[in-house]
């Protein structure tokens, strides 16, 4: 048998199970992009007055290591590119890894793979089907925001050359994501080994961005993000970088066919190492089953969430000096706070922390239905554990996790900008203003808890939630929404802190909110047939 045969099918089944949630991530990264293009023309109106800011901007080692340099400071394009081919581009490169391990080795560890391979698909086709799949998806994606940058009303050159920076990242890392799904069997650490190669290529790009402050250093050319930089959008568009793009998917490819050949239907190059042959007693309890299962993602995501706590409380200290435009300055007011910027930019940063914390919350309540497809519900239920108290294991790692995050960002924060400005009561401010994000981020936990009570083919109805709050905040205020509309999300009723006045009454509701999705979903759990 052909080994690409049914390659096509599999390319069209892949496309059915993304036909929702594929399209509403590439809005979300479409508006991502013209939001910030858009806001920043809109801030620099007249001729040159981005140069300023542009060049205080590569002075700041702090926002060189976070987002990367302003390579032209006489181009409003240069910087307006600069966040989205920096922290939005890592998040590409997250859902590039998430895409391909969830049609390959997820399909693999579901079964679902083996049955497939019973019928004419060849060994390699399910793979092939994958990496056409991610690549059209961000090929797609940087036309789209291509066209959308030049609706901004940027130059057409530039615009074309961001959108091929954004293409490069996802080609790059739907490569890596190729082959670490052919390590392990288990998709989540396949995901896991995915998203720290995209935390060590950012690391490596900003240590190399900072070490050379003119330009980057040779450390920023191994990464992949760094080489999305170095198309330099606006700033003299460099074409031919795509060529070591290229080159890299194609080898980093060929690893992954070489790597599929060499292992059985099912399982990694790298052995699983046998556990023990009793159960240790804290493994007695459901939620102890629960802790041992997630604490893996739960440490890396705290990790994550601690240094860049620790990065922000750094940045606030230099806001002030960076967004000297008055203009600037009121927007980031309406964003964030209401009385000094630097509480604005803080608050600002803490709610765009807690979306993110969101989508851990997400991600552990999902284990649910993860656990009930591999059967290993059913084993649990045949002994004493009831339906509730396995369920309410999940829900509270999830519950827990996303305090547990945000507790980590804000003691972080406060902990670096008390050291900046000499002043320890801000450790206790910024841990307010992270923690004051959590019931937001249950809201999403909770729906995907009902999803998964009443419709449980349907759990993940939380990204699709999440992916429809964040364009409500992008697009209603362009369309002039009412407030009613605006209104539905979770984080238009968080309270701005640091800066603003603390309400209780926006927290509590909340709160209950969140409560009662998850006592509905427990209990169309209990009603429904497992499985």
């Amino acid at each position: 048998m052909n080994t690409l045969a049914g390659t096509g099918a599999l390319v069209r089944l892949a496309l059915r199970r993304d036909r929702v949630l594929l399209p509403a991530w590439l809005a979300v990264f479409v508006l991502m992009a013209v939001s910030a293009a858009g806001a920043t023309v809109a801030l620099y109106p007249s001729s040159g007055s981005w140069v300023g800011p542009a060049e205080v901007w590569n002075h700041n080692q702090s926002l060189v290591a976070l987002y990367g340099h302003v390579y032209d400071s006489t181009s409003v394009g240069s910087l307006a590119v600069v966040k989205p081919l920096g922290t939005i581009a890592a998040i590409l490169a997250v859902v590039a890894v998430m895409l391909v391990v969830r049609h390959t080795r997820a399909e693999e560890e579901s079964g679902r793979l083996e049955l497939l391979g019973a019928t004419v698909v060849g060994r390699h086709a399910p793979l092939t089907a994958a990496l056409l799949v991610a690549a059209g998806a961000n090929v797609i994606l940087g036309v789209l925001a291509a066209l959308g940058m030049m609706s901004a009303g940027l130059p057409a050159d530039g615009s074309f050359a961001f959108g091929l920076a954004w293409t490069s990242v996802g080609l790059a890392f739907t490569a890596i994501a190729a082959i670490v799904a052919q390590l392990t069997r288990a998709a989540r650490t396949a995901t896991g080994l995915g998203v720290t190669a995209v935390g060590v290529v950012y690391v490596l790009r900003a240590v190399g961005d900072t070490i050379e402050t003119t330009g980057p250093s040779w450390l920023s050319w191994l990464s992949p993000i760094g080489w999305a930089q170095q198309f330099r959008p606006y700033a003299g568009n460099r074409w031919w970088v795509m060529l070591i793009v290229i080159g890299f998917a194609v080898a980093a490819t060929t690893v992954a066919y070489l790597l599929a050949a060499r292992r059985d239907l099912g399982a990694g190059l790298v052995a699983d190492r046998p556990g023990p042959a009793a159960g240790a007693r804290l493994l007695r309890s459901p939620l102890a089953l629960a802790w041992r299962l997630q604490r893996g993602l739960l440490f890396g995501w705290v990790i994550g969430f601690a240094f860049l706590g620790l990065l922000f409380g750094n940045l606030a200290s230099n806001v002030a000096e960076f967004f000297d435009s008055p203009q600037f300055r009121a927007v980031l007011a309406m964003l964030g706070g209401e009385q000094a910027l630097v509480d604005a930019y803080l608050a600002a940063m803490l709610g765009i922390m807690g979306i993110a914390a969101s989508a851990y919350g997400i991600q552990a309540a999902m284990r649910l239905r993860t656990e009930e497809n591999a059967l290993h519900t059913e084993q649990l239920l045949a002994t004493a554990v009831g339906r509730i108290r396995w369920a309410a294991s999940h829900i509270t790692i999830a519950v827990l996790g996303t305090t547990l995050l945000m507790a980590a960002l804000g003691l972080g924060a406060g902990l670096a900008h008390a050291a900046q400005v000499g002043d320890a009561s801000q450790i206790g401010r910024l841990l307010a203003g992270a923690l004051v994000q959590v019931p937001a981020t249950w809201v999403l936990t909770g729906i995907v808890v009902a999803a998964f009570g009443f419709l449980p083919r349907l759990t993940a109805a939380g990204w699709v939630a999440l992916v429809g709050f964040l364009l409500l905040a992008e697009v209603g205020p362009l369309l002039e929404l009412d407030q009613w509309i605006m209104n539905l999300s979770p984080y238009a009723h968080v309270p701005k802190l640091p800066g603003a006045e603390f309400t209780v009454t926006p927290v509590v509701a909340l709160v209950a909110v969140a409560t009662l999705l998850v006592a509905a979903g427990l209990a169309g759990f209990r009603r429904r047939d497992v499985g």
